[in-house]
């Protein structure tokens, strides 16, 4: 029932997602597993092997942080409906050697009423990223 008192606020995902970009502009892995439930799913991109639970979860974010000397994440637009916020994202990340990567894309969280993302499916491709 999508009307079920334990819900999300439209606020309370608009936090979560304000969190979210900023704890990912702040390279912080373990900040950023801790947005998560312990049994979150992580899909990113879709459609890649999930990465299940709060330690996947890191290990992922470690690696993208060690890939690169910074990372911006700005949210461009959001759709907050029921539990799930639909966002869509630029990341620009400064790689070794100079160059710029952007990837534009969205995701797709699922959120639970205290906050927490328990599901995020994030979309974007190939033609998604681009090099200054």
């Amino acid at each position: 029932d999508v009307c079920s008192s334990d819900l999300p606020t439209a606020d309370t995902l608009l936090a979560t997602v304000e969190r979210y970009a900023a704890t990912v502009t702040a390279r912080d892995a373990g900040a950023y597993a801790a947005l998560f439930t312990p049994e979150a799913v992580q899909v990113d991109p879709y459609p890649t092997a999930p990465n299940v639970g709060r330690d996947a979860i890191r290990d992922f974010m470690q690696r993208s942080i060690d890939g690169c000397e910074t990372m911006v994440f700005e949210v461009t637009e959001v759709h907050p409906v029921a539990d799930r916020a639909a966002l869509a994202f630029h990341i620009t990340l400064d790689l070794e050697g100079g160059a710029v990567m952007h990837i534009r894309g969205i995701e797709v969280f699922t959120v639970t009423e205290d906050g927490l993302i328990s599901a995020v499916d994030a979309y974007w491709g190939d033609r998604d990223v681009t090099f200054d």
